[in-house]
């Protein structure tokens, strides 16, 4: 199978970078043909606010390179990741045109929310959940904290909705977890288009010994991921345990500050994918106490690869992909005590851990591998295919 795989790069790297490349990776390793078309957000520098809003509603640039590519190659499956703000839903326009099969990954909330988050002012946020225009994020300024840039997503978002975009020039969509699948149908996309397909950590890490005795967390350091949470639970710890900070964002002078009070907190910035799977291996614990629902939690599953529990916020996928007392615990959203209170329990317990982490690589083996991750995504594949094919009779 030729698959054309698109995607918009993140300014800072993140999961869905990771999983565009994982699964770009894990379709060759098995013998099927890959293309890639990508566009990069640094490029959004240049442009001012009326023509990135301009960008996000249709792209021409994206259309017509497309074209040239689907005309030329003839793929299979034209499959998109991220194409918020650069490639627009003018890929699909393109796609459909040549009556080839569009898969669209559900990786965060964009179709549903002008910041993709669910979150404002330090809260998860619904507000324009099942509207057909979303107005209420233009009123808060929700995406980069402009109401124009904020008003070109929302007439994107409503202009394509209007055209039928989601449910004519998409022919199948999945989600991480059934959590974010459910908010989409809560949306308005249809149920039976949506399939659920985790993330995976390829290749096996293999199970690490945990004999750090620290605890670990990984991931952009901003208010929705949890960070001032942590930072106060912290302070709640007795001992000398150590908490080590993986990662840089809009917190880190935070973070930086929090290091030079208390010199259990060692902040270790960004590192190679290599270094933060040895790190976490070796840790007691991770934790993720995000404020925001999460779609998936991709941190979450390499954690389980190491057989490192995790400690998540009892929310959203977090909460899905973590069983409560068996490969970590669950404690409450923004609950700084209850938060301190669960990493306690894992760093006084080496019996607790050591049951812990044998379950959490079960997990890992028995769900988040690239094997079943492949067979899964070949079926979605051979799916919307399907699906396209019937829809053109």
């Amino acid at each position: 199978m030729k698959v054309l795989l698109c995607h918009n790069f993140y300014q800072q790297q993140g999961g869905e970078d990771e999983s565009f490349a994982d699964e770009g990776r894990i379709l060759e390793a098995r013998g099927q043909e890959v293309l890639r078309y990508t566009r990069h957000n640094a490029a959004i520098e240049g442009l001012d606010r009326w023509q990135l809003a301009r960008s996000s509603l249709w792209n021409r640039q994206t259309y017509d390179e497309l074209r040239e590519i689907i005309a030329r190659e003839r793929p299979d499956v034209v499959h998109c990741t991220n194409i918020f703000p650069l490639i627009s839903p003018a890929a699909y326009d393109a796609a459909d045109e040549a009556r080839i099969p569009v898969v669209q990954a559900l990786r965060n909330y964009r179709l549903l929310c002008p910041n993709a988050l669910f979150f404002r002012e330090g809260r998860v946020c619904e507000d324009c959940l099942g509207k057909t225009i979303p107005w209420p994020g233009v009123a808060h300024s929700c995406y980069q904290h402009s109401r124009l840039v904020t008003a070109g997503t929302v007439a994107m978002l409503t202009m394509h909705r209007a055209r039928r975009v989601w449910d004519r020039k998409v022919d199948l969509y999945f989600a991480p977890s059934e959590f974010t699948r459910q908010k989409y149908v809560e949306g308005g996309l249809p149920a039976e288009r949506i399939a659920v397909k985790p993330n995976c950590v390829d290749p096996d890490p293999g199970a690490g010994e945990g004999k750090g005795g620290y605890v670990v967390f990984v991931g952009r350091l901003s208010r929705e991921k949890g960070v001032e949470t942590l930072l106060a639970a912290w302070e709640k710890l007795s001992g000398n345990a150590e908490l080590r900070i993986v990662g840089d964002g809009p917190l880190a002078d935070d973070v930086l500050q929090a290091c030079t009070r208390d010199r259990r907190i060692r902040w270790l910035g960004r590192q190679p994918m290599s270094e933060v799977l040895r790190i976490v291996g070796d840790a007691a614990c991770l934790v993720m106490p995000s404020l925001w629902y999460e779609t998936f939690g991709r941190t979450i599953v390499e954690a389980f690869s190491r057989g490192t529990p995790v400690v998540v916020s009892g929310l959203g996928a977090m909460a899905e992909l973590v069983e409560d007392g068996r490969t970590g615990y669950h404690a409450r959203p923004g609950d700084a005590a209850d938060l301190a209170a669960k990493m306690e329990r894992i760093l006084s317990s080496p019996v607790e851990r050591a049951r812990m982490r044998q379950a959490a690589r079960e997990e890992y083996l028995r769900k988040y591998t690239a094997g079943p991750n492949y067979d899964r995504l070949m079926e979605i594949y051979h799916r919307a295919r399907t699906l396209r094919q019937t829809r053109s009779a």
